[in-house]
C-alpha cells in the first residue's frame, strides 16, 4: 500500500484539522479529526512525534507503530477524513496492544464527535 495519497503534508494541512477539526485525547496519544467530504474519497492522515517523545529512533519507532495502527482502521473512515495522531511524552513505554486501544479509542470518539458536529451545522443550515 502506497501511503503518499494518504499523507497530510503541509502544515497549512495539520493546522486546518487540528483546529477545524474533532479532538479526542487519551494519556499517551491526542487524535484531531476533521470530516471534509469535498477534499476527496481518500482518508489523509499526519503524524506529530516531538522530540519530548524521545531521540530520533524513538520518534521513528512511535511514528511507525502510529502508522500501522492507524492502517488496520483506516477503511473504516468516511470519504475526506483528515486525521492528525500526535504522540505523548512516554508513549514509547506503552505495549502494542495498549497504544493500539488508545489510538483507537481515541478515533472513535473523535469521529463520533465529528459527525455529532457536522449534523448540528447540517440541521442548522435548513
Amino acid at each position: 500500500m502506497s501511503w503518499a495519497r494518504h499523507r497530510l503534508r503541509t502544515g497549512d494541512d495539520f493546522r486546518a484539522v487540528s483546529r477545524q477539526g474533532s479532538r479526542s485525547a487519551r494519556s499517551h496519544v491526542v487524535v484531531h479529526l476533521a470530516l471534509l467530504p469535498q477534499r476527496g474519497p481518500e482518508p489523509r492522515v499526519g503524524f506529530v512525534v516531538s522530540k519530548k517523545v524521545g531521540n530520533a529512533v524513538v520518534r521513528n519507532r512511535t511514528a511507525r507503530r502510529l502508522r500501522e495502527i492507524f492502517r488496520a482502521r483506516m477503511d473504516r473512515l468516511p470519504p475526506g477524513t483528515d486525521v492528525v495522531i500526535r504522540a505523548l511524552p512516554g508513549i514509547d513505554g506503552l505495549a502494542f496492544a495498549e497504544l493500539e486501544d488508545q489510538v483507537a479509542g481515541a478515533l472513535d470518539s473523535a469521529l463520533d464527535k465529528a459527525r455529532r458536529r457536522a449534523g448540528r451545522s447540517a440541521g442548522a443550515a435548513r
